[in-house]
């Protein structure tokens, strides 16, 4: 299966499921009393930042992707929305581990001055529960006095990371993962082929973002593997297994996601059957898969040895 090139929040116009939370988001711009400071939280891949450009565009007056505004959103060259997120580190080839206050400040000279439009200023801060304490204070200092006609939106998958006093001055949006139906519009949408969108859905949990990341596994090599693993043949892994998965686009990170995503099902049934002993296992080699993933990551250790070693884990279960 080749996946599709995924479309970036700038560029979704379609908006599927996060009904309640537009709802919310309009009654409150309705009301003439929008909060100025915004919390999407939810799952990862669910369409959060997409959520948030929607919203941009409704204050910025650019729902209409061929208008003017709207061609400047997509652009990124609209003069009254500020995107911030983790950058890339270019040495590394992936993205920064955290969001500095270098990045932040220049906020507060964007919302201080006058639009340029003439209407709101928006900022939207992806991946929110990236900022460290300088980053999260430099946002605080920013909201004690926010200024009229200005919106800030944090996305974050992790909103217990921000600080507390942060989340407190901000109103909570529970973003939650897409119904199977809308999982299948937003998949057709992006060119996924039907024999594909079934499978997908079911292991993605509703999240597109999700989806598109398993589209990574070409005929499903890595998910057949994790399944002879998990049906106890772990023990049986080759450096051709690892070669064959390290030789693929994100092979590593598909393995560990398949493989922990499997782990978490198995230990949540065997607590439901109160084989707790068991259950307390199979987390610990969950736990253990996340530590080799972010070590084998952050280090940049070689993927085919981190490869055997989580063969290693399972087999032990």
């Amino acid at each position: 299966m080749n996946a599709p090139a995924p479309h970036s929040p700038r560029e979704t116009f379609a908006l599927h499921g996060h009904d309640a939370a537009m709802a919310a988001f309009q009654d409150s711009r309705r009301s003439g009393r929008l909060h100025h400071t915004w919390l999407l939280h939810g799952p990862m891949g669910i369409g959060k930042a997409t959520l948030a450009f929607h919203f941009a565009r409704i204050l910025l007056n650019g729902v209409d992707p061929q208008s003017p505004a709207g061609r400047r959103i997509t652009a990124g060259t609209h003069a009254d929305l500020m995107v911030i997120g983790r950058g890339m580190d270019e040495r590394k080839g992936r993205l920064r581990s955290e969001i500095v206050a270098d990045e932040v400040r220049p906020i507060q000279s964007f919302l201080r001055r006058t639009a340029a439009e003439g209407g709101w200023r928006v900022v939207i801060i992806d991946g929110a529960e990236f900022m460290n304490r300088h980053a999260a204070n430099a946002l605080l200092k920013l909201l004690e006095e926010p200024p009229p006609q200005a919106a800030l939106f944090l996305v974050s998958a992790a909103p217990g990371a921000l600080l507390p006093t942060l989340r407190s001055r901000c109103r909570a949006l529970t973003c939650l993962p897409l119904s199977n139906d809308d999982m299948r519009q937003v998949l057709h949408e992006q060119g996924y082929a039907t024999q594909d969108v079934d499978r997908l859905i079911e292991a993605a949990h509703g999240s597109p973002g999700r989806a598109a990341f398993l589209g990574h596994d070409r005929d499903g090599r890595v998910a057949g593997i994790v399944g002879k693993w998990l049906d106890g043949g772990a023990s049986g892994a080759s450096p051709g297994d690892a070669e064959s998965i390290v030789r693929q686009d994100e092979g590593f990170a598909l393995l560990c996601d398949l493989l922990g995503d499997g782990l978490s099902q198995r230990a949540r049934r065997l607590a439901e059957t109160n084989s707790l002993a068991d259950a307390a296992r199979v987390a610990a080699a969950h736990g253990a898969l996340a530590a080799l993933r972010r070590e084998t990551e952050r280090f940049n250790l070689d993927k085919g040895q981190a490869v055997l070693q989580a063969a290693t884990i399972v087999s032990d279960l």
